[in-house]
């Protein structure tokens, strides 16, 4: 799962840098991307990572899952450096490491747990949190820069932790038809993709690595919380502390990429397509173009 989500993600990246930069939150986008064949391939890959966390929550606490999903970021930024020959910045690498010891506080504290199941509430709360989501991502469509990676990529997070929350009482179901009929299935679809819609807008504001580090803090925190509160996942005896201090350290570090992530891509709006570079700018921008 960690190996599949790291490589959809760079894959996902790739896509996002050769497609034309969206200002509002548009659907299309997605269309777009899919002509890239390395999106579809990441998709794949996402498909696959989706499938096994999927199986992973039936007997495993969210907040565990969700944190192992994390950790594909220290996949996708190895991958980066190694492939696409990405330059991270000493302060990166190190809110990286800080990212890397919050998760694996969250993995100590994990205890195995059956899941409970969500009531008419629940699925009435998954429903709004959807609506939100959607104003939410309109607004914030807007943004540019590191902080719009950040705060797409959180709102993306959200998005997929509400799906992992619809999921862990849908992995416990006896038939096929149980699930087919089940509200939570088509709660999950929707949260799915409108949160691979604002990760695709992250992904374009500039930051991979901070578009992803903060969905995946966004993911885990509050589907842990959920899942603690309302699913009966457990922590293990007297571990409790590291839940505390590995929420706090993975935030600190999302906060701390917001500020130093530098972007990783370059994006021309359709207007600036539109018109030719100067004489002195193009041959710079087919240099960048070609070591990119």
């Amino acid at each position: 799962m960690i190996a599949a989500y790291g490589v959809a993600n760079l894959l996902q990246s790739v896509a996002a840098a050769r497609t034309d930069l969206h200002q509002g939150f548009q659907p299309m986008l997605l269309l777009r991307l899919g002509r890239h064949k390395s999106y579809l391939v990441g998709i794949a890959c996402q498909c696959a990572g989706f499938a096994l966390a999927f199986f992973a929550r039936r007997d495993l606490p969210l907040f565990l899952v969700q944190s192992a999903m994390a950790a594909g970021l220290g996949v996708t930024t190895l991958l980066g450096v190694l492939i696409l020959k990405w330059k991270l910045p000493r302060t990166e690498v190190a809110l990286l490491l800080a990212l890397t010891v919050g998760i694996a506080a969250l993995v100590l504290a994990a205890k195995p747990a059956p899941s409970r199941q969500l009531g008419a509430g629940g699925v009435i709360g998954l429903a709004v949190v959807l609506a939100l989501l959607a104003v939410l991502g309109f607004f914030a469509s807007r943004l540019h820069g590191a902080p719009g990676s950040v705060v797409l990529g959180s709102l993306s997070g959200v998005a997929f932790g509400a799906a992992a929350v619809a999921s862990r009482p849908l992995a416990s179901a006896d038939s096929f038809a149980q699930f087919v009929t089940d509200p939570l299935s088509y709660l999950l679809i929707a949260h799915s993709l409108v949160g691979q819609l604002l990760l695709g807008l992250a992904m374009q504001r500039g930051s991979t690595t901070a578009a992803v580090a903060a969905m995946d803090a966004a993911g885990a925190v509050p589907a842990a919380l959920v899942g603690l509160l309302f699913l009966g996942d457990g922590v293990w005896p007297h571990r409790e502390w590291l839940v505390a201090v590995g929420f706090v350290v993975t935030l600190a570090g999302v906060i701390g990429l917001s500020f130093y992530a530098e972007p990783q891509h370059h994006h021309r709006t359709a207007t600036e397509e539109s018109e030719p570079p100067p004489a002195g700018l193009a041959f710079s921008a087919t240099r960048r173009s070609a070591g990119r």
